[in-house]
C-alpha cells in the first residue's frame, strides 16, 4: 500500500496567535505582539492565494520580510529564499526556478509580484523551503527542506538552548542565511522575542540596542569574534546577556576556550554549534560546561539526532554521518526536482571525524573537495567544470582561503589572459578575485595512476609567488638624472630642474630617496628642492674619500666601531621609516596579530609634512596642478579597489566608492568606515587645493609659511575641544594633526621647532582616551619634527622603501586580502596583505604613469601641428 504524503504546515508559523500579547518582534523601538504578528501573517497568507504556489523572497532583517516568510510557511507555500538585496545571484535563481510569486521589501513595505495566478510547478506536499547551500548562493543547486524538518530543528535548538518566553535574540545574521533563519525559528517556536536589526557588533548603537531591549543572546560566526574584540566586548557590562551561539565555520580552539572562560566570569554561556544547510541548520552542539576543556570538539548530536562514523575507502579516518528529522528531503537542481519526495534519509557530511572518550565528536578533516573562502564553501569540482565550459582542461586544488588551478595551455602561451578568466571563475563561485589563482602549464601534473597531483598543483602557486620576489633590475641607473627619469618616467631633465619641479610628490619621493641614498650616501634635508646639477656634484664628491673624515684618526677601537656601524646601519628619512612601520602596525592591528593603535594618525601628520614639502613650491598655477595630480594619485587607485570591493562583496556602499562615507554614512564606527583615512586625506587635500587657489589665501600662505598651518591647527582645535560644536562625522576632527605635520616641515629654526613641540605636547596627549595611542602619536610626530633620519639596517632598506611606497595601496587592499588567510595564520595574513599592496603599487603606478604620458602627448600634439 502506498501512503500519500500529507501536506503539513509549519507549526510555529501557523500558531503564533497562541502566545497572545507577548512581544514577538522588536524593531525600530516598537514592539509587535504575537497576536498582531499573527494578524499580519494571516493577511499576507491571504495575499499569496489559496492555490499552493512557489514563492521567492528576497529575505532581509525587516518586519515585512519576516511576515512574508512566516506567511508562506504557515500557508504551505514552498518558499525559495533569495539572497539579501537581490542582485545577480537572486536573478539567476529566479531565472532557473521561475517562481509564481516574487516578494521583496521596497520602501518599508512588502511588495508581491504575482507572475501568474496559479502555479506552473508540480510541488511535493512536504516541500516547505528551498535554501542555497553554504557558498553556492546563486547556484541552481538548492536544499529541499520539509515543514517537519524546519519545525523539528527549531524545537531541538530551543530544547538544548533551554529557550524560554523571556528570551530576546538580536538578529546579527541575515534571515537569508540558514543560521540566521534558525535563530528566528527557534525563538518564535517558544514565544520568545526577536529583535530585528542590521547593526554590526562593532557599531556602538548595536550595544545600546542590546541594553535597551534587554537582549539575552546573539549569534556569531568566526569572523564575529574578531569584531567583538575590536569593539571591546570583553569589558562591556551586559547584564541581560544569557548566552552566545557560534556556528558558520570552525572557531579557533584557543578562542573557544577564551570566550567560554569569559562567559563563566561574566555569567553567560557560549554554545559552539555544528551544522549544515542540508540539516536545516544544526546537527550538534558543545555543552557550555565542557567548552573550555574541549574547545576543539563540535560536541554531541542535537535532541532527536544521531551520528555514526562511516568507513571511507582508502582513508584511516571515518566520515561523520547524521540522521534525524531535520535532514533535508534532497537537493533540487531544476524546477522538475520540486515534485520529488525524500531522496535522502541520512546526511553524509563530507567531514572526517572521531568520537572521544567523553562521547564528544571532533572534526579532523574533510573528505569532499571543498574549501572555505571568506566563510563560503567552494566546490573545487565546480571550478573545474566552469573552466571546462570555457574550453580549458584544468585541475583545481585548494586550501581554505584560496583556489589554485593548473590550466593546460599551448606551448609558448604567456598565460596573462588567465587574469580575465580568473575573474570570471571568481564571479561564478561568488568569492573575491584574489582567491582564485590560475597557472598555465604544458600538462596537468598527474600521479602514477593518472589522477591529478593536487599537492603539486598547490605548489604551483607557492613557486610562482617565490619567483616573483626579488630585487630590482640589475641595470637600474645610479646617477641623479637616471634615477629621476626612472622614478618619474621623464626624459628631458636639466641641471636646474628639481625633484619637485619635475612633478615629484610624496607618493614618488620614497623610491627616489632610497635610490639616491644608495648613490649619494646621506641626503641633504631639502634634497627635493636642490637642482639636479648640485646633486650630481654631491654624488661625485661622495665618491672621493675625505682624509679629514678618516675614522682611524679617532683611534682604532672607535674606528672599528664606526666601520661596523656604517656597514650594518645606514640612515633613512624619518618620514619613510614612519610610513613603512605604520602600515605594518595598522594591518597587524586590523588582523589582530597584535594591537598598536595610533599609527594611522601618525600618518596624517606625515601627510601634512609631505604636503608642505612637495605641494607648496612654484607659481600658483603649477602648485594647483601638482596638488590635483597628487589627489588623483590617491583617489584613482583607492576608488578602483573600493569599487571592486563594492562589486564583489556586500560590505560597502556607493558612499564608500565616492569616498563620502564620513559625510553620508552612519555615525560611529562600522564596516563602512574602513577607508576613513583615505576619505579624510582626500577631503583635506581637496579643501586645501581650493583654499590655496584663492589668490589672497595663497599669498598669505607664502608670506606666513609657519603661521598659516598653525592657524588651521587652531581652527580645527575649536572643533576638537567643542568650543564650536558642529556635527562632525567619521573620525572627528583630524585636520589639526595634518596641520601639525605641515608646521613641522616649515619649522626651520630651533625656536620654531620648540614652539611646535609645545603645541604637540599640549594637544596630542588628550586626543584619545587611550594613553598608549596618544603616546604613539606624540612619539611619531616628535621623531618627524626633530630627527631628519633614523638609522636602519642596510638589509632592511629595500623592504622599508617598498613598504613606504606601497603604504596607501596596502591600506586599501588589505581589507579584501587578509580574510582569505587569517583563519590559517594571522602572520601569513599580514605578510600576504603587504605583498599584495606592494604588487598593486607597482602595477597601479606604472598604469598611472603611462596614462600621464599619454595625456602629455595629447596636450603637446596641437602644438606640434602648429609648428609644422
Amino acid at each position: 500500500m502506498i501512503i500519500e504524503p500529507v501536506l503539513t504546515e509549519v507549526s510555529f508559523a501557523a500558531g503564533l496567535a497562541a502566545f497572545g500579547d507577548r512581544t514577538a518582534v522588536c524593531v525600530d523601538g516598537q514592539a509587535v505582539s504575537y497576536s498582531e504578528l499573527a494578524d499580519r501573517v494571516d493577511a499576507a497568507a491571504r495575499s499569496l492565494g489559496t492555490v499552493r504556489r512557489l514563492v521567492a523572497l528576497e529575505a532581509d532583517n525587516s518586519l515585512p520580510s519576516l511576515v512574508v516568510y512566516l506567511a508562506a510557511l504557515s500557508a504551505g507555500h514552498p518558499l525559495l529564499i533569495l539572497p539579501t538585496g537581490g542582485g545577480r545571484a537572486a536573478e539567476s535563481l529566479v531565472a532557473a526556478y521561475d517562481p509564481d510569486v516574487l516578494a521583496r521589501v521596497e520602501g518599508g513595505d512588502a511588495v508581491l509580484e504575482e507572475r501568474r495566478e496559479g502555479t506552473r510547478h508540480a510541488l511535493h506536499p512536504e516541500l516547505a523551503l528551498l535554501v542555497s547551500t553554504s557558498g553556492s548562493t546563486g547556484s541552481p543547486k538548492l536544499v529541499r527542506l520539509s515543514g517537519d524538518a524546519v519545525q523539528a530543528n527549531a524545537a531541538a535548538i530551543a530544547e538544548y538552548l533551554q529557550l524560554r518566553p523571556e528570551d530576546r535574540a538580536a538578529t546579527t545574521l541575515p534571515l537569508s542565511y540558514c543560521y540566521g533563519m534558525s535563530v528566528v525559528n527557534s525563538h518564535l517556536s517558544v514565544g520568545a522575542t526577536v529583535v530585528l536589526t542590521d547593526l554590526s557588533v562593532v557599531d556602538p548603537c548595536f550595544w545600546d540596542l542590546v541594553r535597551t531591549e534587554r537582549v539575552t543572546s546573539f549569534a556569531a560566526v568566526p569572523y564575529t569574534f574578531e569584531l567583538l574584540e575590536r569593539a571591546g566586548f570583553a569589558d562591556m557590562d551586559l547584564p541581560s546577556l544569557r548566552y552566545i551561539t557560534q556556528a558558520g565555520g570552525r572557531l579557533d580552539p584557543d578562542r573557544v576556550r577564551a570566550y567560554a572562560q569569559l562567559g563563566r566570569r561574566r555569567g553567560w554561556d557560549l554554545f559552539v554549534m555544528y551544522g549544515q544547510t542540508e540539516a536545516t541548520a544544526r546537527m550538534a552542539y558543545l555543552p557550555p560546561d565542557v567548552a573550555a576543556e574541549h574547545p576543539q570538539a563540535v560536541g554531541i548530536p542535537i535532541p532527536g539526532g544521531q551520528f555514526r562514523l562511516a568507513e571511507v575507502p582508502g582513508l584511516d579516518e571515518r566520515e561523520l554521518v547524521y540522521s534525524g528529522p531535520n535532514v533535508m528531503l534532497g537537493y533540487a537542481e531544476t524546477p522538475a526536482d520540486l515534485e520529488l519526495g525524500r531522496t535522502v534519509t541520512e546526511l553524509h557530511t563530507g567531514d572526517l571525524a572521531r568520537r572521544t572518550a567523553e562521547g564528544l565528536y571532533e572534526i579532523v578533516g574533510r573528505r569532499s573537495r571543498f574549501v572555505k573562502i571568506v566563510g563560503l564553501r567552494v566546490d573545487l569540482g565546480q571550478v573545474e567544470r566552469i573552466l571546462a565550459d570555457l574550453g580549458m582542461a584544468a585541475a583545481a586544488a585548494g586550501q581554505d582561503g584560496r583556489v589554485v588551478a593548473a590550466v593546460e595551455s599551448a606551448a609558448g602561451e604567456s598565460g596573462h589572459g588567465l587574469a580575465l578568466i580568473a575573474k570570471t571563475v571568481a564571479q561564478e563561485v561568488g568569492v573575491p578575485r584574489p582567491a582564485i589563482h590560475l597557472h598555465p602549464v604544458a600538462a596537468i601534473p598527474r600521479l602514477g595512476n593518472g589522477k591529478p597531483d593536487y599537492p603539486a598543483i598547490l605548489a604551483l602557486h607557492d613557486s610562482s609567488a617565490e619567483s616573483s620576489t626579488g630585487g630590482g633590475p640589475a641595470d637600474a641607473p645610479d646617477d641623479v638624472r637616471g634615477i629621476y627619469a626612472d622614478v618619474l618616467e621623464l626624459e628631458d631633465i636639466g641641471d636646474a630642474d628639481t625633484f619637485v619641479s619635475l612633478g615629484g610628490d610624496s607618493l614618488s619621493y620614497v623610491a627616489a630617496s632610497v635610490r639616491l641614498e644608495r648613490a649619494l650616501g646621506d641626503l641633504p634635508r631639502d634634497w627635493h628642492l636642490l637642482p639636479v646639477g648640485e646633486l650630481e656634484r654631491a654624488r661625485t664628491a661622495a665618491a672621493v674619500p675625505d682624509a679629514a673624515a678618516d675614522p682611524g684618526a679617532a683611534g682604532p677601537v672607535r674606528a672599528m666601531v664606526q666601520k661596523w656601524r656604517n656597514r650594518l646601519l645606514a640612515p633613512m628619512e624619518t618620514g619613510i621609516v614612519l610610513r613603512a612601520v605604520a602600515i605594518v602596525f595598522i594591518i597587524s592591528t586590523h588582523i589582530r596579530l597584535f594591537s598598536w593603535e595610533g599609527m594611522a594618525h601618525v600618518l596624517l601628520a606625515v601627510a601634512g609634512f609631505n604636503f608642505a614639502r612637495f605641494q607648496l613650491n612654484g607659481p600658483p598655477g603649477a602648485r594647483l596642478r601638482r596638488q590635483l595630480r597628487t589627489i588623483a594619485r590617491v583617489v584613482v587607485p583607492s576608488v578602483a579597489v573600493i569599487g571592486f570591493a563594492f562589486a564583489v562583496t556586500d560590505s560597502y556602499t556607493w558612499a564608500n566608492v565616492f569616498l563620502l562615507n564620513t559625510v553620508l554614512g552612519p555615525e560611529g564606527w562600522t564596516d563602512y568606515s574602513r577607508f576613513w583615512f583615505v576619505e579624510i586625506l582626500v577631503h583635506i587635500l581637496l579643501g586645501l587645493a581650493a583654499l590655496l587657489a584663492i589668490p589672497k589665501v595663497g599669498r598669505a600662505e607664502r608670506r606666513w609659511p609657519l603661521a598659516f598651518p598653525l592657524a588651521l591647527f587652531g581652527a580645527d582645535l575649536l572643533l576638537r575641544f567643542r568650543i564650536i560644536d558642529l556635527p562632525y562625522p567619521g573620525q572627528g576632527p583630524v585636520l589639526w594633526l595634518f596641520a601639525l605635520g605641515w608646521a613641522a616641515a616649515v619649522s626651520r629654526t630651533l625656536r620654531a621647532r620648540a614652539a611646535v613641540t609645545a603645541l604637540a605636547v599640549l594637544t596630542i596627549p588628550g586626543a584619545f582616551d587611550d594613553g598608549y595611542r596618544n603616546a604613539t602619536i606624540l612619539a611619531g610626530f616628535l621623531a618627524l619634527l626633530w630627527l631628519p633620519t633614523l638609522p636602519v639596517p642596510r638589509a632592511l632598506h629595500r623592504i622599508t622603501g617598498l613598504l613606504a611606497s606601497a603604504s596607501l595601496y596596502a591600506y586599501v587592499t588589505h581589507w579584501l586580502v587578509y580574510p582569505l588567510f587569517d583563519q590559517t595564520s594571522k602572520a601569513l595574513a599580514v605578510a600576504v596583505s603587504l605583498a599584495v599592496g606592494i604588487g598593486y603599487w607597482a602595477i597601479a603606478t606604472r598604469a598611472m604613469n603611462a596614462a600621464e604620458r599619454w595625456l602629455r602627448a595629447l596636450r603637446e600634439r596641437p602644438r606640434d601641428a602648429q609648428n609644422i
